[in-house]
């Protein structure tokens, strides 16, 4: 690991390096044609102005700096010692501008201001050392070209008639010493100006760098929570979506990002409008009804905050919300056996009270049927009798199935078998309509364990079912499959109707004891089923829509060592 960061950071030097020498050259190119500019223009602007500078050498040194400016780019794709390039830079910016001090003038040119344009940029690529170089080489060469052209050792090629009148010795003294110190000034106040800078710098990544690990560490607290966390701004647009929330709604950051709340989730909105009194959080929990991306109603524990600056000003919401919908089924299954264990504790005595009247009733209606001499009407009359409590037998077993089921003897039962045999029945009730189409779908060899009384009924309280919404004729869509659930092998039956649904404020209830939306019905079909499901350890779900259907899955897992036949799975198409 630290092999790789430090090549990395070798690589960001090694980067940052090549940008400080191309900008070294792009900066004297530049410099080279804005003189070039210059002089071309003063040319053009005063006709003596050849005579007084030497246009060839002028002209010369203007070359000599972009055939260097050249050969530096082509150095420093060959040259793995960069710092050393810019040093060797410097050094010949130095020389360079001291030549076009000679050949413009000398001790009277005023291009020695170019001199602190190379300490500046030595300062800032080489640091405090490379400035004082440069300014000791300035001072160096400035100062030797002063001197010479003071002892007349060499003869100014610009103004040739200012050669006739010597400065005196204080004068060149003066200049020198003047510029030499303002040389070192530069270097200085350069040096200065540039180690703040770079002090600053440093300070500022540190705090960069530790912010960025607060940054990090939020993130990974905020991810690592199991409550889905959204924050929004003032415009109510969501600036944050955790990982959770991700999971709970179905929706990713990305697409519910700086959107409105309310286009995602429509009645969050108003929720913050309605508790835009409270101040930093709202105590206790409010639960509602969320929409997910696929469809599914959830139901969401929401706590809402305000989100506030240092300056305790309000810049925005935050949402700390749960699915709390498994929670509610568990509740709900709860209650119901919670109910279903008080009616138990009843239904035995209440059956015993019930049963023997009947049995009287029932033994002294056949005796009277033993007699003769009996009206038309009285016949009818008994007969009714014998059929109201052949009902009331029937409700009284239905009603001690659902408040203690027996599950009875176990077995392997044939599920495609067992449907056909619940069709041919429900076909011969008042509740079939001919002009329902059965479409079926079985996969051939079907079986399942258990009682094959109760999953008679079970099929049977469906199929039932379907065909009473379609009194006017519909499709009957019916399948069984293998599948396994949370990697559990079992089967599964599934009826689908076209018929009049289920509104959606029913689809809550149905499954209750005694809720019924039929004229005759007894309220107790579904609530038999779905006991007899949770007896086996199976799963129910449906959907339905008022006017246009519904839609019934069962799951059934295989039972183990079933007598006669099945052992995970074994045999199960045989």
């Amino acid at each position: 690991m630290k092999k790789v960061e430090t090549h990395n950071n070798q690589d960001i030097s090694r980067h940052n390096t090549d940008a400080q020498i191309r900008m070294l050259l792009i900066s004297r190119i530049a410099m080279a044609t804005f003189l070039l500019a210059i002089f071309v223009f003063m040319q053009n602007q005063s006709p003596d102005f050849a005579s007084r500078i030497s246009i060839p050498y002028f002209y010369g040194i203007i070359l000599a700096i972009y055939i260097l400016s050249l050969f530096y780019s082509v150095l420093s794709r060959i040259s793995a010692n960069h710092r050393m390039q810019i040093y060797f830079q410097v050094m010949t910016d130095v020389i360079v501008i001291t030549a076009l001090i000679y050949v413009t003038g000398g001790i009277r040119s005023t291009y020695a201001v170019f001199y602190p344009l190379v300490i500046i940029y030595a300062v800032l690529y080489l640091g405090r050392n490379g400035g004082l170089i440069a300014a000791s080489a300035a001072s160096i060469c400035y100062g030797l070209l002063i001197d010479l052209e003071f002892y007349r050792l060499i003869k100014p090629l610009s103004y040739p008639s200012m050669w006739e009148i010597p400065d005196t010795a204080g004068h060149v003294f003066y200049r020198i010493f003047v510029n030499i110190v303002s040389f070192y000034l530069i270097a200085g106040l350069a040096s200065f100006v540039v180690e703040k800078e770079r002090k600053t710098r440093a300070l500022l990544a540190e705090k960069e760098s530790a912010f960025n690990k607060l940054d990090l560490l939020y993130r990974s607290i905020i991810e690592s929570v199991d409550a889905g966390i959204l924050t929004i701004d003032m415009e109510k647009r969501i600036k944050s979506f955790n990982r959770a929330a991700e999971k709970i709604t179905g929706w990713s950051f990305t697409e519910v990002e700086n959107r409105g709340i309310d286009e995602v989730f429509t009645n969050w909105e108003s929720l913050l409008e309605n508790k835009g009194s409270y101040d930093r959080q709202i105590q206790g929990r409010i639960e509602m009804t969320v929409t997910a991306k696929d469809g599914r109603k959830l139901i969401v524990g929401c706590l809402p905050s305000v989100l506030r600056d240092h300056d305790d000003h309000k810049f925005g919401d935050i949402l700390v919300f749960q699915d709390l919908t498994a929670v509610k089924q568990m509740e709900e299954v709860l209650e119901r056996n919670r109910r279903l264990a008080f009616v138990g504790e009843m239904a035995a005595g209440l059956a015993h009270e019930i049963r023997n009247p009947l049995a009287s009733i029932s033994g002294a209606v056949q005796m009277l049927q033993r007699e003769t001499g009996f009206s038309a009407t009285e016949a009818r009359l008994m007969q009714l009798i014998i059929r109201s409590k052949d009902q009331l037998e029937g409700f009284i077993k239905d009603f001690l199935l659902l408040a203690r089921p027996d599950r009875g003897p176990q077995q392997v039962v044939h599920l495609t078998d067992l449907i056909k045999e619940v069709m041919e029945a429900v076909r011969v009730t008042p509740d079939w309509n001919s002009a329902i189409i059965l479409r079926e779908d079985f996969e051939p060899g079907l079986t399942v364990s258990g009682n094959r009384e109760e999953l008679r009924q079970l099929v049977w309280n469906f199929v039932l079912n379907a065909a009473q919404a379609m009194p006017a004729g519909g499709t009957l869509k019916l399948e069984a499959r293998q599948r396994s659930n949370d990697d559990r092998p079992g089967v599964e039956f599934i009826t689908a109707d076209t018929g009049t649904g289920i509104s959606e404020c029913d689809q809550r209830s149905i499954f209750e004891p005694f809720f019924t939306t039929k004229e005759r019905g007894t309220g107790l079909g579904l609530a038999i089923v779905m006991r007899i499901i949770n007896s086996y350890g199976g799963k129910l779900s449906f959907k339905s829509v008022a006017g246009r259907g519904s839609t019934f899955q069962v799951w059934l897992p295989w039972q183990e060592n079933i007598s006669g036949g099945l052992e995970n799975g074994q045999d199960s198409r045989r």
